[in-house]
C-alpha cells in the first residue's frame, strides 16, 4: 500500500494538469470562437491576394462554412495555448529531475515554443504568398481557381505543423549532443548527408512542389548551424559530475 499510495497521487497530479492544459486551450477557444470566420479570412489572405479577379474560394460541403472556421480556431487556440501546456508538463516533470536537467529543459521548452511560433510565422508571411502565387500563375488557360474552404485548411495546416517542427531542429542538435548520442564535430562531418535528408524531409513534409520543399530545407539547414552552436554551451561530462557531488551531497 506504501508503494501504491505515491504512484496513485502521481496518477491524480497527472490527471489535474492533464485537465488544466485542455482547459487552457478551451477557454482561449471561447474566446475567440466567435471570430472563427474573421480568423478564418484572414488565414485565407495569403491565397485570396494571389487569386485573379475571377477566382474565389468555395465550400463544396454543406457543412464546411461552419466546421472550416470552427476547426481552424480550435486549432490557432492549442497554439496559442502551448506556453501554458508546457508549462504544465514542465511543472509535473522538474521535481524528478536534477539541477542540470532543470537548467537545460526549461530553457528547451522555452526556445522550442518560441521556435515553434517562428515556423508557422515563416510559413504564413514568407511560404504562403510565393507558393500560391506560383499556383496561381501557372492555372492553364480555360481554367477557372476556385478552392474548396476545406482544402485550403487541411493543406495550410500540413505547412503550419510542418515548418513548426523543422524550426525545432536546433533543440533536438543540442538534446542528441547533451544526452552523448553524437557530438558537434561528427555532426559537423555528416554535413552533406544532412542536407540531402533536409531536401528529403522538405519532399515529404510539403505539398509536391519544388518551390515549398526549397522554402522548407534552407531554413533546416540555417538551424542546423545554429544548434551545432548552442550545442557547444552543453557539456555531458560536466553535468554528469555535477550528478556525483549531488548524490554525495545526499548521502553525507
Amino acid at each position: 500500500m506504501s508503494q501504491q499510495k505515491p504512484l496513485i497521487s502521481h496518477l491524480l497530479e497527472l490527471r489535474n494538469k492533464l485537465l488544466k492544459a485542455i482547459g487552457s486551450v478551451l477557454i482561449v477557444f471561447i474566446t475567440m470562437v466567435y471570430w472563427a470566420n474573421d480568423i478564418y479570412h484572414y488565414i485565407a489572405l495569403p491565397l485570396m491576394r494571389s487569386l485573379p479577379e475571377t477566382g474565389s474560394m468555395i465550400a463544396t460541403d454543406v457543412a464546411a462554412p461552419f466546421f472550416a472556421p470552427f476547426k481552424l480556431t480550435l486549432v490557432l487556440a492549442f497554439f496559442i495555448a502551448i506556453p501554458y501546456v508546457l508549462y504544465q508538463v514542465w511543472s509535473f516533470v522538474a521535481p524528478g529531475l536534477y539541477k542540470h536537467e532543470k537548467r537545460l529543459v526549461f530553457p528547451l521548452l522555452a526556445s522550442s515554443t518560441l521556435l515553434f511560433y517562428l515556423g508557422i510565422a515563416f510559413a504564413y508571411y514568407i511560404v504562403f504568398p510565393v507558393v500560391f502565387g506560383f499556383f496561381t500563375s501557372v492555372v492553364p488557360d480555360g481554367v477557372e481557381v476556385a478552392t474548396d474552404i476545406s482544402s485550403y485548411l487541411s493543406f495550410i495546416l500540413k505547412l503550419f505543423f510542418a515548418f513548426g517542427l523543422a524550426f525545432e531542429i536546433p533543440v533536438a542538435v543540442v538534446l542528441l549532443c547533451w544526452a552523448g548520442v553524437t557530438t558537434p564535430d561528427e555532426l559537423r562531418q555528416k554535413r552533406p548527408y544532412i542536407v540531402v535528408g533536409a531536401f528529403v524531409v522538405g519532399m515529404v513534409l510539403t505539398p509536391p512542389d519544388i518551390i515549398s520543399q526549397t522554402m522548407l530545407a534552407i531554413p533546416m539547414l540555417l538551424l542546423f548551424e545554429g544548434g551545432l552552436i548552442a550545442a557547444r554551451f552543453y557539456s555531458k561530462k560536466e553535468d554528469e559530475q555535477e550528478d556525483e557531488q549531488e548524490n554525495e551531497k545526499a548521502d553525507d
